[in-house]
């Protein structure tokens, strides 16, 4: 009997250290349960965010640029390059606004200006380019030597001159105007990549239709049609 009482006494004191357990849990037991479920590397979801966004290429992909630093890099744009940039491409070059983009342009035009460079910055064909100043031209001339068909001759400087001005205009149109057979001077102007077809007429036949070039506008250093002389200044 003594030795099944002390039993019960000792299944009494266990069961009652038991609730006291279950009804006070452990400090630590009680921040496990209240964490938030683990990843499978070992965080927590928002650990798990927060590390990814960390380590994406993308944060320091296009870090934010000085003023100094845009200047000289469009500079080096338009050093490197012999054609029009448009002021898009640059933006996108360099991953930053048109505001910036613009003032370093502007920048680099005053500088140029005040230190008396022999260069300067033009506006053609719908981007920005780096040129000699005219006043060089014919020093410039001297050492390229350009070769003598490379220029327009008079005929097709005339030619050119009326499809500027009348474009889209038809072949038969040009020889009404000039008074003479035109399709080799056309042909000419095509190949230098001055004249292109734009389209097809609408009457009978659908004879081609002929207009400039984004050449055109370069080789003349022109920023757009707009910019070709009035026919008032013309005949002033």
């Amino acid at each position: 009997m003594t030795t099944h009482t002390a039993s019960n006494e000792e299944a009494i004191s266990l069961s009652l250290r038991l609730r006291r357990t279950d009804a006070n849990p452990e400090p630590e037991a009680l921040m496990v349960s209240s964490a938030e479920p683990l990843g499978p590397n070992g965080l927590t979801e928002a650990e798990e965010t927060k590390s990814e966004r960390l380590s994406t290429p993308e944060a320091d992909e296009h870090p934010e640029k000085s003023p100094h630093e845009i200047k000289a890099l469009a500079e080096a744009l338009l050093f490197a390059t012999d054609q029009p940039l448009p002021l898009k491409r640059l933006m996108d070059i360099l991953g930053t606004g048109r505001e910036c983009v613009s003032q370093a342009i502007e920048l680099l035009r005053q500088e140029y200006e005040s230190t008396q460079r022999a260069f300067q910055i033009e506006e053609i064909a719908g981007g920005y380019q780096l040129l000699s100043r005219p006043e060089y031209h014919q020093w410039i001339c001297l050492l390229e030597k350009k070769n003598t068909e490379s220029k327009l001759s008079p005929a097709a400087m005339e030619t050119l001159a009326i499809i500027a001005y009348k474009q889209p205009i038809l072949r038969a149109t040009i020889e009404a105007i000039r008074g003479v057979e035109s399709s080799q001077i056309l042909r000419s102007l095509i190949e230098k990549g001055l004249v292109k077809i734009v389209g097809k007429d609408e009457t009978l036949g659908r004879p081609l239709l002929y207009g400039t070039t984004k050449r055109f506008l370069e080789y003349f250093g022109l920023n757009s049609l707009n910019d070709l002389p009035r026919t008032q200044e013309l005949s002033g």
